[in-house]
C-alpha cells in the first residue's frame, strides 16, 4: 500500500501516532457512535508505551510473563483496538471497521475473552485501576513464591491508563491506597488530564490536587506537562520502573481531540463523532489524507509490527529461564504449572470436612472457614480475604501470614474497609492467572461490589464471595445491616452463581461447586447465626447440593405439599413437615440452595424435584419473594420479606416476620381451605 501521509511527514513516531488518531476517528465515525477525544489525546503516551516498554507477544497475548496493560478509560477502546491492530494481534482493519457493530470483536467498550490482547473488560469508570491493582498484587504473590536468585519467572509490570473520570469514581481512591500501602512498585499508570469530561470542563466538579493525593497515598508522582512529547513521555515511564517501593502515577497533560481545529479541548468531542467534515478537516491538521478512509501506511505497519519479532524474542528468552528453571527447581516448576492450570492437586477435596451432630449447630460462615482451612494446602493458589470483617466472615487462612510490603508470600488478603475496591481487585487477581482469590464481606454490602461483580460474571471469571450475616437474623444491628433484597439482586445477575447452604455439610458441598466453577463467579451466602446439622441418615446426603435443588425429606407416595426452602430456613420447613404429618398431610420438602444449578439441570431432574402436578407449594426464603413464583406456580405461596427488617434479637425477628414452624402450618393449611 502507498504510503498516504503527506511526504513533509518523516518522523517515524508521528506517522504512528497521527495513523491511531485517524483510525479512531474514521472508526467511530462510520459507527455514527463512540467516543473519539481521549484516542486522540492519548495516542502519543500509548504508542511511547507500546513500541518502547511494553513487553508483549502478539503472537501469544497469552504469554505468562508479558506486561499487562489496562485501559481503565473503556470508552477509548479504539485507542486500543488501533494498537492491537497496528501492533499484529488478531484484530484486522475489517474489526476496526466493524467497531460497535453485531458480532464484532471490536465492541464500544473493550471485553475481555471477545478480543485478542485485551486484558480485562472495562467501561464502568475505575473499575480499570482496580484491575491493575489485583494485576500487579497477583505478580508481587507470585513472584515472591517462585522467583529464585537468577531466576525470575515472574517479572512483569502492569500498566494503566486512566482518565479524569476514573480518578473521581471512589473506587479509585479506595485502590490507591492499599497500591500505595502495599508499595505495589510495578504498578505503573498513565493519566490522561485533559480537564474533561461530559458536562464541560473538570473545574466544575474536579479540583483537587491529584499529585498530593497520590503522593499522600505514598506514589510516585511523575508529571509531563506536554503529552505529545514522546521524548518526555519516554523518559517519565523509564523513571517509573526505575521505582521499586512505590507505584507511579505518570500525570500527562493532554487535550482532548487533539488535532481537531473546531472540537479540540471540548467537551463535545468526548462522546459523539467529529463529523464529516470535521474529520476532514482533522486529517488536514495532522497531514493525513480525508480519502481513503482507514488508511494505515506501509511503513507504519512494518514499524509496528517489528514489536511481535522483539516481542517472540523476548518469550523466547523467557522459556529458555523456564526451562533452566525447570532443570534446577523441578518441584517449584511443577507447582507454578500447576497453578496456572487452575492448580488443584489430585483428590484435594479429599480434606473437606464432614460435620455431625456431635459438632452441635454451626453457623455457615464458621463452616465455610472450617473448609477454607481444610483444602488451603491442597489449593496452593486459593488466596483472599476480607473487607475488614475477617473474623466475622471467617475468611482467614490459619497457617498463612498476611499479604503485606513485608510478606508477599501471604495469603490473607487485608482489604480494609474498601468492598468497592476488593470486588475490583479480585478481578485483576484471576485476570493475572495463578491464583484462584475469594473475598468477604456482609451480605447487605454487596451492593458496594455489585459492578465489580456484574463484570467477573460478563467475563465468566470465577471468583469466589464470601457473603455472611445473611437475613434478619442478625437482629440487633437492624436494618441497615439486614439483608432483604440482596439474594435476589445477586440473582438478578447472568452468569452468576448464588448458593444458600442449608447447613454446615451444604457449605462444604457448595465450596466443592465453587472450586470446581471454571466460568462463572460463585456467591456463597452464608449465615451469622447457628445453626442445626441435618441428619443425613434420615434425610438425602448434602453432596446433592451440585444440583441445586434435591428432595429432601419426601412422602411414600404423591405429596399434598412442596416446601421449598434456602439456607437458614430450611431446617424450619423440616419442623414444619413433621407438624403437618400430624395433620395427615404429606409434605415433600426441598432444600433449593442455588437456582442458578438447579436451572442447568435436565427438565426430566426438575420434573423430578418439583412434579407439574403436585400444585401446592410454599417457598420460605428471609428475603423478598421476587422470582420465587417461577418454581411456586401462580397458586404457591412465599413466606419472605415484605419490608425492610428491624432491630430486635435475632429470633424475635424470624417470630415476628412468620419464619416459623407455626406460620408455615398455617399458611398451608390455608392453601388447602382454599382449594
Amino acid at each position: 500500500m502507498k504510503d498516504c501521509l503527506t511526504d513533509a511527514q518523516t518522523d517515524i513516531d508521528t506517522l504512528c501516532i497521527n495513523t491511531i488518531r485517524a483510525l479512531s476517528m474514521d472508526a467511530i465515525q462510520k459507527a455514527k457512535s463512540g467516543h473519539p477525544g481521549a484516542p486522540m489525546g492519548m495516542a502519543p503516551a500509548a504508542f511511547v508505551l507500546w513500541k518502547n516498554h511494553l513487553r508483549h507477544n502478539p503472537e501469544n497475548p497469552e504469554w505468562y510473563d508479558r506486561d499487562r496493560f489496562v485501559l481503565s478509560a473503556g470508552h477509548a477502546s479504539m485507542l486500543l483496538y488501533s494498537l492491537l491492530y497496528l501492533f499484529g494481534y488478531n484484530v484486522s482493519l475489517d474489526d476496526i471497521k466493524a467497531f460497535r457493530q453485531w458480532k464484532s470483536i471490536t465492541p464500544g467498550h473493550p471485553e475481555h475473552r471477545i478480543t485478542a490482547g485485551v486484558e480485562t473488560t472495562t467501561g464502568p469508570l475505575g473499575q480499570g485501576i482496580a484491575n491493575a491493582v489485583g494485576m500487579a498484587m497477583a505478580e508481587r504473590h507470585l513472584g515472591s513464591l517462585f522467583n529464585r536468585p537468577g531466576n525470575q519467572i515472574v517479572d512483569h509490570y502492569t500498566y494503566v491508563m486512566c482518565g479524569d473520570g476514573d480518578l473521581m469514581e471512589g473506587i479509585s481512591y479506595e485502590t490507591a491506597s492499599l497500591a500505595g500501602h502495599l508499595g505495589l512498585g510495578k504498578l505503573i499508570c498513565l493519566y490522561d488530564d485533559n480537564s474533561i469530561s461530559i458536562e464541560g470542563n473538570t473545574a466544575i466538579t474536579f479540583t483537587e490536587d491529584v499529585t498530593a493525593r497520590f503522593r499522600a497515598c505514598n506514589w510516585q508522582v511523575i508529571s509531563v506537562t506536554d503529552g505529545t512529547h514522546v521524548d518526555a513521555i519516554d523518559e517519565a515511564i523509564s523513571t517509573a520502573k526505575q521505582e521499586t517501593a512505590r507505584p507511579s502515577m505518570i500525570i500527562l497533560r493532554t487535550q482532548i481531540a487533539y488535532g481537531s481545529p473546531n472540537k479540540q479541548g471540548s467537551a463535545n468531542a468526548h462522546g459523539a463523532p467529529l463529523g464529516e467534515d470535521e474529520v476532514t478537516l482533522t486529517k488536514q491538521c495532522l497531514g493525513c489524507p480525508a480519502d481513503p478512509l482507514f488508511c494505515v501506511p506501509e511503513t507504519v505497519l512494518s514499524y509496528c509490527r517489528e514489536a511481535a519479532k522483539s516481542g517472540k524474542e523476548l518469550e523466547a528468552r523467557w522459556q529458555d529461564l523456564f526451562n533452566g528453571y525447570q532443570k534446577e527447581f523441578p518441584e517449584l516448576a511443577k507447582n507454578f504449572l500447576d497453578m496456572q492450570d487452575r492448580g488443584l492437586i489430585k483428590d484435594w477435596e479429599a480434606n473437606i470436612p464432614v460435620f455431625t451432630s456431635d459438632d452441635g449447630d454451626i453457623a455457615t460462615r464458621k463452616a465455610s472457614g472450617a473448609v477454607i482451612n481444610a483444602i488451603a494446602d491442597k489449593i496452593p493458589g486459593l488466596i483472599g480475604g476480607s473487607a475488614d470483617l475477617g473474623p466475622s466472615n471467617k475468611t482467614l487462612i490459619d497457617a498463612s501470614p498476611d499479604f503485606q510490603k513485608e510478606t508477599p508470600t501471604g495469603r490473607n488478603l487485608r482489604f480494609g474497609v474498601r468492598e468497592h475496591a476488593m470486588g475490583g481487585i479480585l478481578n485483576g487477581m484471576i485476570l493475572h492467572h495463578g491464583l484462584r482469590p475469594y473475598g468477604g464481606t456482609f451480605l447487605v454490602f454487596a451492593d458496594y461490589m455489585r459492578p465489580a461483580i456484574r463484570l467477573a460474571a460478563l467475563m465468566k471469571q470465577p471468583v469466589i464471595y464470601i457473603f455472611t450475616h445473611d437475613s434478619i437474623s442478625v437482629g440487633e444491628d437492624g436494618p441497615t445491616h439486614q439483608p432483604v433484597e440482596q439474594l435476589a439482586s445477586l440473582r438478578a445477575i447472568p452468569n452468576l452463581t448464588v448458593i444458600r447452604p442449608a447447613d454446615a455439610n451444604e457449605t462444604a458441598a457448595a465450596w466443592q461447586s465453587a472450586i470446581m466453577s471454571d466460568d462463572a463467579p460463585v456467591a456463597l451466602i452464608l449465615s451469622r447465626q447457628k445453626l442445626p446439622i441435618i441428619d443425613r441418615s434420615r434425610y438425602a446426603p448434602a453432596d446433592q447440593l451440585k444440583n441445586g435443588a434435591y428432595v429432601l425429606a419426601d412422602t411414600d407416595n404423591t405429596p399434598d405439599l412442596i416446601l421449598i426452602g434456602t439456607g437458614s430456613e430450611v431446617h424450619i420447613c423440616l419442623a414444619a413437615r413433621e407438624a403437618l404429618a400430624k395433620q395427615n398431610v404429606a409434605v415433600r420438602v426441598v432444600s433449593m440452595p442455588s437456582w442458578e444449578l438447579f436451572d442447568r439441570t435436565p427438565k426430566e431432574y426438575q420434573d423430578e424435584v418439583l412434579p407439574p402436578h403436585v400444585g401446592p407449594r410454599i417457598a420460605v426464603e428471609a428475603g423478598i419473594p421476587m422470582g420465587w413464583e417461577r418454581y411456586i406456580g401462580r397458586d404457591g405461596k412465599m413466606i419472605g420479606m415484605h419490608r425492610f427488617g428491624a432491630s430486635a434479637p435475632g429470633e424475635v425477628m424470624l417470630e415476628k416476620f412468620g419464619f416459623t414452624a407455626e406460620n408455615i402450618v398455617e399458611t398451608a393449611l390455608g392453601l388447602f381451605k382454599k382449594a
